[in-house]
């Protein structure tokens, strides 16, 4: 019988000020579709409540996952929500000496986490490491990054860590749930240290504390920088292949909620599904439930998946506000560039009717994709200002290994991305929040 002590670990990140006068940096990873830096006012070991912190979905049904499948001790240990120091995090390790450790990681944070590995190898020496995330696109070079690198798990990692733990070594390909395994499994991790924790202040409304809660796992569409539906839910590196959605059942959906709102209290609930507003019937069944409950709910969204008619009801089912992703506001940008299939025209029209029926609005927008012009930059900026919105938020166009964005640095082109161009006004970067404090001072 296999007795390993299992440690899901979402390390620190941290970043040193470069300059005189500024701030550190701290890093938000697993949970994040695409993880970044930015600045902070606080030192590490230090936390306090308000800054973006997204709950670490897959980490959190895994780490319950591995516990019901194999028997054995398992520790979910969130040091991004800790804010805590290396120091502590590695005494921490030294003290518990955990036979495995399992974190998540992606492009971003990937050159800081194999630091961190190697520390921990230098210090425990028996230790293994089991990796997942968006950077096991990188296949077989993984298992060279680092020591004690036993397996590397490729999409969302419950059956694959659990593979790994009873002795499976190497690549371990994509073995997702299936839609019974899926609402068959038990609820993600939640502890009364770590609910309390986890952030997102959009849309407008939130009331704290509150759970980030997923109610389906994938998306259909294929925007060239969405990471998920390409490298954790799917395996669609350049935009070719078909993607696949899985929705929870209401039943699940139902005693998961409770059991967050009657033991943890929670204020309101954020939906934070890559798509939650797919089809009519999810979006009626979530209405059902979150009536039941009486909790304030918000959810990200798209504006042209579900009918006008919903928006009224998720209104008055206790939904305050929506995120919409835009993305830009030429036209041409969003069909050939960053190909999300989305009418801008109608889309401004939804955003007025959600503002109609009482929701506040989110929007999202990327700036610097391949191809795009300043012209089209300046279409964008045009577009915002005719949605009413409450929010905004704009991104650097990150590049995460294993989405199409990265397919297009190494093919050049991408037939889904026809207008996709890597030009003298491109800018590679992995972290979107400084490619986007870069854009901005130029």
């Amino acid at each position: 019988m296999n007795t390993a002590k299992i440690l899901f670990s979402n390390p620190p990140w941290w970043q040193e000020p470069s300059a005189a006068g500024e701030w550190p940096r701290a890093g938000v990873r697993a949970g994040s579709r695409w993880p970044f830096t930015y600045p902070v006012t606080t030192p590490p070991d230090r936390f306090e409540f308000g800054s973006y912190l997204p709950y670490p979905f897959f980490m959190g049904y895994a780490a319950t996952y591995a516990a019901r499948a194999l028997d054995v001790p398992v520790i979910f240990r969130d040091s991004i929500a800790l804010r805590e120091s290396y120091d502590r995090y590695y005494a921490y390790l030294e003290q518990e000496r955990f036979e495995i450790i399992v974190i998540e990681s992606a492009s971003p944070s990937w050159g800081h986490d194999q630091k961190v590995l190697r520390e921990i190898a230098r210090r425990l020496p028996h230790t293994r490491f089991i990796v997942t995330g968006p950077i096991t696109s990188l296949g077989e070079a993984l298992l060279e990054a680092v020591p004690n690198l036993q397996a590397t798990v490729r999409g969302e990692y419950e059956k694959g860590v659990v593979k790994a733990v009873q002795g499976a070594g190497g690549v371990l390909d994509f073995d997702l749930l299936t839609l019974e395994e899926m609402n068959a499994a038990p609820f993600p991790y939640f502890d009364h240290l770590y609910a309390y924790r986890y952030c997102d202040s959009n849309p407008v409304g939130q009331q704290y504390p509150h759970a980030h809660v997923l109610s389906s796992r994938g998306c259909p569409f294929k925007c060239i920088f969405c990471v998920w539906p390409a490298t954790m839910t799917g395996n669609d590196p350049d935009g070719s292949g078909k993607r696949f959605v899985r929705h929870y059942s209401g039943d699940y959906l139902e005693a998961f909620l409770t059991e967050l709102k009657e033991k943890y209290h929670f204020k309101s609930i954020y939906f934070d599904d890559d798509t939650f507003n797919l089809g009519d019937r999810h979006v009626e069944k979530v209405c059902a439930i979150m009536r039941k409950l009486q909790l304030p709910w918000s959810a990200m969204c798209r504006s042209d998946t579900s009918g006008w008619h919903l928006w009224q009801e998720m209104k008055e089912s206790g939904c305050f506000g929506v995120k919409i992703g835009f993305e830009s506001g030429n036209q041409e940008v969003v069909d050939k560039i960053v190909n999300k299939r989305l009418n801008l025209e109608e889309a401004r029209q939804v955003a007025h009717e959600i503002k109609r029926v009482g929701m506040t609005l989110h929007g999202t927008f990327t700036f610097g994709l391949p191809g795009e012009t300043p012209e089209q930059v300046r279409d964008t900026e045009h577009y915002i200002s005719l949605l009413p919105l409450d929010s905004l938020q704009r991104s650097g166009c990150a590049e995460i290994e294993g989405a199409p964005l990265h397919a297009l640095s190494q093919k050049k082109s991408l037939p889904a991305y026809p207008a996709a161009r890597l030009d003298d006004h491109y800018i590679r970067a992995t972290d979107g929040q400084l490619k986007y404090e870069q854009l901005a001072c130029e």
